[in-house]
């Protein structure tokens, strides 16, 4: 919760100062053009990276294959859109990286590494027994769970914290 408050109040102010510093040495007017000028040409390149994710992630599936990459890609090029259209120098510079592929792949690294510390998935398979009970064995049906790793075994009627 801290973390959204100081992002919500220190970006804005950080933002604002960047803007009003580069407009006292370049001037109102190329200040609001560069603001301007990013964000359109940033939007343009999310738009045309994130139709050719939408091709990357059909052709993949086509081929029976997991587009779990592209997917990623595709959501970082939405926050890196999102970031984009929201004026100031901060966010478009950390916009305009995101849309470059290696900044993309180590932005994935760290979230799939982020999750494998703070996640356990758990599989169980089981099979029909008589009249239709489940018993532990080779199945192709898979009943999986995402565990937090701060919770062993919460109540099932409660949910996740």
């Amino acid at each position: 919760m801290l973390t959204l408050l100081l992002l919500f109040t220190i970006v804005p102010l950080v933002e604002l100062w960047l803007l009003v510093r580069l407009s006292g040495v370049f001037g109102f007017w190329a200040t609001l053009a560069l603001v301007l000028g990013t964000g359109m040409a940033g939007a343009a390149l999310a738009r045309w990276q994130g139709y050719q994710v939408i091709q990357r992630v059909q052709a993949q599936m086509r081929e029976g294959m997991l587009p779990a990459q592209a997917i990623g890609d595709g959501a970082l090029i939405f926050v890196a859109g999102l970031l984009l259209i929201t004026p100031g120098i901060l966010t478009d510079v950390l916009g305009l990286s995101l849309l470059l592929p290696p900044v993309r792949r180590l932005v994935l690294q760290g979230v799939r590494h982020w999750f494998a510390h703070h996640f356990r998935v758990e599989t169980h398979s089981f099979h029909a027994g008589p009249n239709g009970a489940r018993q532990p064995g080779r199945s192709t049906i898979i009943d999986a769970k995402v565990i937090d790793a701060r919770v062993i075994d919460p109540p099932h009627d409660e949910p996740f914290t």
